[in-house]
């Protein structure tokens, strides 16, 4: 018998993270969590966004929270960071993708994919609490209006998502898990879902897997990141492996390992993939060539509209109230942060167009010194938050990019097909219809009008499914080509472009996984 500290080690603690640590120690497995982030509870989390200290991640100027920005030459990336990962920041919405998803010939030769995780979408929902959206907002009876306009009433629906929507801020005893799980309280639809729910009622991980996962014996630590993994005796894995790791909230790092026969990279795509480009290049050579590419977006761009009508509020509600189906490749969604988080407000220009972005650069100087009123108002509009929606357009477009080693970090370039953009027609003619129905001016981040560079919450794959290791990273049931024992389940495996909100698919592929992986003899 090999000694081992532990039979797995987990890398990350989002989606498919907790969904490995709660599966494999209810199998007997002796299972450790490593996570970058802090660990929070409700009362960590900040009142608005603008207590950036607690809200991002900066640890360059020792911001510690559980909000990331990421910027590339293609793409910005928001992401969660702390016990819990992305689900402490994401917007609760947990839809199951289009049929497109499941037949993308990027994987569909694997496996009939609709029918075999038909069941582990039902099992996720249940875990993660899945509910109907109860009510309608402000912004959702504009997006209902345009659904109307638009002969397609039929593809307007309230989301589906991962809320305790029981009595506002009554605390009942777990309502989920026959007493195993803690206590909950009703959503008082504040908005605050994307700076962290201090009202309890958001079903993160921390409230399920993670929970029972460590009611399991399975351990977590925070604050710590790894940077190496190395192979014991036989270089395949099969005698095991080392896992070392350092802080990283501390100013002196100080280093740890320890011995495991079996590893779970969950570290999400800005986690996962440089750690394995990484380790490709030194102690684990027989990961695939394929690391890093097939990176995909949800094609998403994040535009606003901002009234100064005194009767709007658009922050009450949850993150994401609803969604239109536009047509069966586009999706557009209202979002909102709770009153007081205007953060945002900083990176917000005119809704411009222009092929050059000196052009766009010139078109919104011209169009601020034509309209100084009005954009002065919209600019210094009291409680930004409450007057203006964002609105998330998202589509099925099969175009990816691919990371690789920079200078001094990660840095995109194109894969296949043409480069993500910022400038969508479809979503900026959504835009100006629900401007005009609300009274709204609409506008855009400075990234994407000014650079042209989208925005997503959504980054997945880099670690996608193969027939071998020359055309993939990961077998179909999750498995690392080259290794023994060692498994991605996050969103860099995620091998064909769901159209929506990824969490629910993260999270049912991972169950699927750990289904596959048999129960520990003693």
């Amino acid at each position: 018998m090999k000694s081992f500290d532990y039979d797995f080690i987990i890398i990350g603690s989002g989606f498919g993270g907790s969904v490995s640590a709660l599966r494999l120690s209810e199998k007997g497995y002796k299972v450790l969590v490593i996570e970058k982030g802090k660990n929070f509870n409700a009362t960590d989390f900040p009142n608005s966004n603008w207590n950036v200290k607690k809200w991002l991640w900066m640890p360059f100027l020792r911001f510690f929270g559980c909000f990331k920005l990421t910027f590339f030459r293609h793409v910005t990336i928001l992401s969660g960071v702390g016990v819990g990962g992305g689900s402490l920041v994401y917007a609760n919405t947990l839809p199951i993708p289009k049929d497109d998803f499941f037949k993308s010939k990027s994987w569909s030769d694997l496996l009939d994919w609709k029918t075999e995780l038909n069941p582990f979408y039902k099992i996720a929902s249940q875990m993660l609490g899945v509910a109907k959206n109860p009510h309608y907002e402000y912004g959702d009876n504009a997006l209902k209006q345009i659904a109307e306009s638009n002969n397609i009433a039929d593809k307007f629906e309230l989301t589906d998502v991962g809320v305790f929507f029981g009595k506002a801020d009554e605390t009942v005893p777990d309502p989920y898990f026959n007493g195993e799980g803690p206590e909950r309280a009703g959503c008082n639809f504040c908005g605050g879902c994307m700076v962290g729910c201090r009202y309890n009622a958001k079903n993160s991980l921390d409230k399920n897997y993670l929970h029972l996962a460590k009611g399991n014996g399975a351990e977590i630590i925070s604050e710590s990141e790894v940077y190496d993994i190395k192979t014991i005796g036989n270089e395949d894995g099969t005698d095991g492996y080392v896992v070392k790791f350092k802080d990283s909230t501390k100013l002196i790092k100080k280093r740890k390992e320890f011995r495991t026969s079996g590893v779970v990279y969950s570290g999400g795509v800005l986690g996962t993939i440089p750690l394995l480009i990484k380790l490709k290049k030194t102690s684990l050579p027989n990961l695939s060539q394929m690391i890093g590419r097939n990176i995909r977006t949800n094609s998403e761009s994040l535009l606003g509209v901002t009234t100064t009508k005194p009767e709007v509020d658009f922050s009450k509600g949850i993150a994401i109230t609803s969604i239109l189906h536009t047509d069966e490749h586009s999706h557009i969604e209202p979002v909102r942060y709770p009153s007081g988080s205007g953060f945002w407000r900083l990176q917000m220009v005119p809704m411009l167009d222009g092929k050059y972005w000196f052009t766009r650069l010139t078109k919104v100087f011209y169009e601020l010194v034509r309209h100084p009123v009005k954009w002065s108002k919209l600019y210094l509009v009291k409680d930004w938050a409450k007057k203006t929606q964002i609105l998330l357009f998202m589509q099925t477009i099969n175009s990816t990019l691919k990371f690789e080693n920079g200078f001094f970090r990660m840095k995109t370039k194109l894969d296949v097909g043409e480069a993500p953009t910022a400038f969508m027609p479809k979503s900026r003619e959504l835009v100006k219809q629900f401007s005009e129905i609300v009274g709204g001016t609409p506008g855009a981040l400075l990234t994407e009008t000014i650079f042209g560079i989208p925005t997503t919450a959504h980054i997945l794959g880099g670690a996608t499914m193969g027939k071998s290791n020359s055309d993939g990273v990961i077998d179909k049931e999750n498995k690392v080509f080259g290794y023994n024992n060692m498994f991605i389940c996050d969103g860099s495996m995620i091998s064909a472009n769901p159209g929506v909100n990824p969490s629910l698919t993260i999270t049912a592929i991972s169950e699927y996984a750990m289904d596959k992986i048999p129960t520990k003899i003693i």
